[in-house]
């Protein structure tokens, strides 16, 4: 599966940089403690949904569909940690 990135560029998807900021939204969060892999699981959830819906996914795509997994296992501060997070990183 391969991910376009916010500046255009095609890379392919890389499941340990979802994990790493997952794990880290979840360390800056108030909700219980994530393992890795819990984290790992949220990871290959989300590749397995944006797989069936499209051959190229978006950095958005990738973002929003972990947003919705980690509200979905109820952990609504990691949730929004990730999302924090996630502009954070858009905006440099």
């Amino acid at each position: 599966m391969y991910v376009t990135k916010r500046n255009g560029r095609v890379v392919v998807y890389d499941t340990e940089k979802i994990v790493k900021s997952i794990l880290k939204a979840n360390v800056d969060s108030q909700d219980e403690e994530l393992s890795r892999h819990m984290a790992s699981y949220i990871a290959d959830e989300v590749l397995e949904k944006l797989t069936g819906e499209k051959e190229m996914i978006t950095t958005q795509d990738i973002r929003e569909c972990v947003y919705s997994k980690l509200w979905e296992m109820n952990l609504p501060h990691t949730a929004e940690q990730y999302m924090k997070y996630e502009k954070n990183k858009a905006s440099k």
